[in-house]
């Protein structure tokens, strides 16, 4: 058996058994900090509604946090990856997944690491009740059987990788990425499809392909060298966010009925300079997308409550929306 497919089933066997321990101290001091209410709450205890919307049997928070920042993807450099990934100890990834219940958000989306799995089990043995979305990854594409390993462990859904979707599409092997859906749904999880390129949510809904949600960029990052070249002249260094790639996703969004979580809302972290610029780019990812569509953010709460922050940030957007099913806690 190869190595990479001993780690993926010991991970996913040592989640299944509990070997995770509980978060019995919070070190970083983010729920203290927060206020004695926060600190003194039970995981069950609510601070702030948020909108919820459904998706399939799951009644899904419109703020949806992502597993980016957690695990050191920062999508600058690696220096700041590893800045990232040195904070968030287990410890305090399960406060701030807890931080998140507090708040109303009541769903994780994240790429599977054997690391991943194990924070997910210590947060459920701390009282964490976090629904999660899984993202694949080259190992379970290719090996569609070690879905079973994931699906045992009751994710909302898994998703298809949008990077690989797209290299499989101008490839030729879109066919892969349909085998993959429909092994997925045969287990009895949501399968999605995550993707940067609008046109490729465009040729999924032409084509009608049995998927269940979409996970989509705002930002087409995985354009080949040769369409940078042909737009800006040359292929620039690192990646790249053009500010009319959110019009046209949102464009194809809106004209699919199936629910859409958007990603990248602030352009990894190069839209959060001010508060009035985080504002800004969460009331446009809002206005682009449907009632019945959420988005994913990364938060890395260490100079301040990101959690809390952006929770609030979504109820003040969406106040006047009356779309959505609303939290009942």
């Amino acid at each position: 058996m190869p190595k990479p497919r001993r780690r993926f089933l010991r991970s996913a066997a040592g989640a299944a058994a509990g070997l995770a321990l509980p978060c019995a101290e919070y070190p970083s001091g983010l729920l203290a900090a927060a206020g004695p209410d926060a600190a003194g709450a039970g995981p069950d205890a609510v601070q702030g509604v948020l909108p919820r919307v459904r998706l399939g049997k799951w009644e899904v928070s419109r703020l949806i946090i992502g597993g980016n920042p957690f695990y050191g993807y920062s999508h600058f450099n690696r220096l700041f990856s590893a800045h990232l990934a040195e904070w968030a100890t287990p410890e305090r990834v399960c406060e701030a997944l807890t931080r998140c219940e507090r708040q109303g958000i009541n769903t994780w989306q994240f790429s599977h690491t054997e690391r991943t799995l194990s924070d997910l089990k210590r947060h459920r043995a701390a009282g964490g009740k976090m629904q999660w979305i899984l993202l694949s990854h080259r190992e379970i594409e290719e090996n569609p059987r070690l879905i079973d390993e994931v699906a045992k462990l009751n994710p909302l859904g898994i998703v298809h990788h949008g990077g690989s979707a797209e290299r499989k599409r101008r490839n030729g092997q879109l066919s892969l990425v349909r085998d993959f859906l429909k092994a997925v749904k045969e287990r009895g999880v949501l399968a999605g499809l995550s993707l940067h390129d609008p046109t490729l949510l465009e040729e999924v809904e032409e084509q009608n392909w049995d998927v269940d949600f979409y996970m989509a960029s705002l930002y087409y990052l995985t354009r080949p060298a040769e369409e940078w070249t042909r737009l800006l002249g040359q292929r620039p260094l690192g990646e790249i966010y053009l500010p009319s790639d959110p019009a046209r996703m949102g464009k194809a969004i809106r004209a699919t009925r199936k629910n859409c979580l958007v990603y990248k809302v602030l352009a990894a972290g190069r839209l959060s300079d001010t508060p009035q610029q985080i504002d800004q780019a969460f009331r446009q990812a809002f206005e682009l997308i449907k009632p019945q569509d959420g988005i994913i953010v990364g938060m890395y709460p260490r100079y301040s409550d990101q959690i809390a922050e952006n929770a609030d940030r979504v109820r003040r957007i969406l106040a006047p929306a009356e779309g959505g099913v609303r939290d009942r806690n």
